[in-house]
């Protein structure tokens, strides 16, 4: 069922980018995790204000694709504190499990065809089937 549209889907990118970004501070860990939250954060950044969706500014990184890594980055967070070996702190083991698994139930959801969609001169969204506003 996907029930995320492309422009919910990057209210959420923006706000997880916003949760990478804060939640070294707000979990309490440091060290290769919180590294990994700054460098994360920046690249869902860049990566959303790339996409080509509702609220990407460049457009350039089909929709589908942008998915396509979001899958990827959910399997990479759920697996990055054995990967790291920083399995042992809990506060950082934790966030990147439910990260991981947010961002994997994000993806299963969202509706990544119905993107398939580019500006136009007037700033309307147009798909092969016809151009909603």
């Amino acid at each position: 069922m996907k029930i995320l549209s492309p422009r919910v889907h990057g209210y959420i990118d923006y706000a997880v980018a916003a949760l990478f970004l804060l939640a070294p501070s707000l979990f309490g860990f440091g060290g290769l995790p919180e590294t990994l939250c700054y460098i994360l954060g920046a690249v869902h950044v860049g990566m959303t204000l790339l996409t080509a969706f509702p609220l990407g500014a460049a457009k350039i990184i089909p929709f589908p694709v942008h998915g396509a890594l979001e899958a990827a980055v959910a399997v990479f967070l759920v697996a990055a504190p054995w990967l790291f070996s920083f399995d042992a702190a809990s506060a950082a083991r934790n966030f990147y499990l439910v990260s991981g698994v947010a961002i994997g139930l994000v993806w299963l959801v969202t509706d990544y065809r119905s993107a398939y969609a580019t500006t136009t001169a007037s700033g309307r969204y147009r798909s092969e089937h016809g151009s909603f506003s």
